[in-house]
């Protein structure tokens, strides 16, 4: 089983319920490929590279929905029927990007440990669980994935990122990712006013598995940065600013952020930006 390969392949696929269906089934028959004896050194250590013609669709997505500025995306508020299915769209939106940047982080990163491409494999599995229940729970209010305009500031990143597998893990999972860490409750509160508690039932499975996620994230910065003999701390706020991501700002979900392996030196901060 060429796990890396078939990850590139999955990621090229347009469809979203396709590509969400063959995440799945990817992650499974690795997970059976592992019991029988795991990712060789050969699939691990290949250099891949994309061909002109899978370069210029990378990643797959469908046509619909249409990437506009972050400022042109409507108005999310939950408090009416419209309102509501934009921000959950936003947020399956979202999910479906989480998969393309798993995906991309097994197929892209080679000479990692073999635990790195599982990792992410899971991640990848997840993200596509997560973007799956939402999808239904649109299309149960007479909406669909693609319906609304979305952004792609998560893509965007993972694109600079794609030379650096140390820049990604910190600006990808333990950044962009980690933002839904605080972001969540918020949302889930304005959900139980507006009286959907299918929809806050969803995202409590999303928040469980988002802590796991930026905890595998925190955990290959850390390990990348002790391999290069680099101080984790100091290293962070320099990759923002090469990279320009965004500065985050609290309210923090202090809690999620520590069970995702947030340090307390990184705590501190977080807490202390202006």
């Amino acid at each position: 089983m060429r796990l890396r390969q078939e990850a590139l392949q999955v990621l090229l696929i347009c469809d979203p319920h396709t590509k969400a269906a063959a995440t799945q089934a990817l992650s499974a028959a690795y997970l059976q490929a592992h019991r029988d004896g795991g990712l060789d050194e050969a699939d691990r250590n290949e250099a891949l590279k994309l061909s002109a013609e899978q370069a210029a669709t990378m990643p797959g997505r469908p046509a619909r929905p249409a990437l506009v500025s972050a400022t042109q995306v409507p108005s999310r508020s939950p408090f009416t029927p419209e309102g509501r299915a934009a921000l959950l769209h936003a947020i399956c939106h979202i999910e479906f990007n989480a998969i393309n940047l798993a995906l991309d982080a097994v197929w892209r990163f080679a000479c990692m440990p073999a635990a790195f491409y599982g990792d992410w494999l899971q991640v990848a599995a997840e993200e596509a669980e997560h973007f799956s229940l939402l999808r239904a729970h649109l299309q149960s209010m007479g909406a669909n994935y693609g319906d609304f305009d979305a952004h792609d500031g998560l893509w965007t990143m993972c694109e600079r990122t794609k030379d650096d597998i140390l820049a990604r893990m910190a600006l990808v999972p333990r950044t962009l990712e980690a933002r839904g860490l605080d972001a969540t409750p918020l949302i889930q509160d304005k959900l139980t006013r507006a009286g959907d508690h299918e929809a806050v039932a969803i995202l409590d499975i999303i928040l469980r598995d988002e802590v796991g996620h930026v905890a595998i994230g925190n955990r290959w910065f850390h390990h990348l940065c002790q391999e290069r003999g680099l101080d984790a701390l100091s290293l962070y706020p320099k990759l923002v600013k090469q990279y320009d991501a965004p500065r985050m700002r609290p309210p923090f979900n202090e809690a999620a952020r520590k069970a995702a392996g947030f340090t307390e030196d990184e705590m501190a901060f977080l807490l202390g930006v202006d």
